[in-house]
């Protein structure tokens, strides 16, 4: 499976910006609210002190907008809202304060400590219709703000035609992988996988039918490894998928599995395969850099393609020194 990171849409579960966390104690004007806010279509939570409303704010699906009444038992909305802030939750949670306090010193107070808007008890209903459908504007572009960065950020980090890790993402996380490799002694092992006479589907079917064959054998590999396995396009037609917890005995298996995966079963009316190397770190000791294991692997592939491709072949342990 490609990581996690692979989906652009691979983001927190958020509620949606119409949904509404009402904390007020009086309980009547806590229900004039409720009918209010739902009468203009937003789903509505409502707490009558603010440690319940602290509570469920730290909710994965809490609702973004809350109404806050400054004085509530078990936590007044002023501390509240500092202790939202001092969470640092994402997304953003738009707060709106409540209070029958309208010193320019209290107002101040307030914003000061993380409140986004402030109304003075008793407050016109217009205006508060208005002050939520600002919140919800500002809320609704955070969303798009979030959406834009994280395709950015799989842009910089993904192969355009396969969506798999580019080579840049991949050896990142193969440094981060051995990093942790060290740390922990729980072996790492790579697979180098380059698909077999692959000129020759460009030269015979055209560029277009070779991006189909890429695309479908990057697909067939990410499927056919553990949801942990990382696999990235390395470079034209070869890949890198990084495996840990495996030795050099443990990656044969997931290998042959990646081989099969491409070679049992055409693509169109093409026969495809892989030729494999596969490496692991615990053959060449703490020492062995990133660059001396990627050889490894390296070299183990073009030994399969020497003697006829189609095969996996393991890369002999050396010392780290003499890689």
């Amino acid at each position: 499976m490609m990581d996690s990171d692979s989906n652009p849409s691979c983001e927190p579960k958020t509620s949606a910006p119409d949904s509404v966390l009402i904390a007020e104690d009086d309980p009547i004007f806590r229900q004039i609210l409720e009918s209010w806010l739902q009468r203009w279509d937003y789903r509505v939570t409502a707490v009558d002190n603010g440690l319940d409303a602290w509570t469920a704010l730290q909710k994965e699906d809490a609702p973004q907008m809350a109404i806050l009444d400054w004085m509530m038992p078990r936590m007044d909305g002023l501390e509240l809202c500092r202790k939202i802030r001092r969470l640092g939750q994402h997304p953003y949670r738009y707060l709106l304060l409540l209070t029958a306090k309208d010193d320019k010193q209290d107002v101040v107070a307030g914003l000061e400590a993380g409140a986004d808007d402030y109304l003075t008890k008793p407050f016109d209903l217009d205006e508060l219709r208005a002050r939520l459908r600002a919140g919800r504007r500002i809320l609704e572009l955070q969303e798009k703000l979030i959406r834009a960065h994280g395709a950015l950020e799989f842009e910089a980090t993904h192969d355009h035609l396969t969506a798999l890790l580019n080579r840049g993402a991949i050896l990142d996380a193969l440094k981060r992988e051995m990093q942790r490799s060290l740390r922990t002694k729980v072996p790492v092992g790579i697979v180098m996988a380059d698909i077999d006479h692959f000129k020759k589907v460009n030269d015979s079917q055209g560029h277009l039918v070779g991006d189909a064959v890429l695309q479908e054998v990057a697909r067939r590999l990410a499927t056919a490894v553990r949801s942990y396995d990382l696999v990235g396009r390395f470079g034209g037609e070869e890949f890198l998928i990084i495996l840990p917890g495996c030795d050099a005995p443990g990656l044969v298996t997931p290998a042959e599995r990646l081989r099969r995966s491409v070679a049992d079963e055409p693509i169109g009316q093409i026969s495809v395969s892989v030729s494999i190397g596969v490496a692991s770190l615990a053959q060449f000791g703490d020492g062995c850099p990133c660059e001396a294991l990627l050889r490894a692997a390296d070299t183990a592939l073009y030994q399969a393609k020497a003697q006829g491709r189609n095969r996996i072949v393991v890369a002999p342990a050396v010392q780290s020194a003499a890689v």
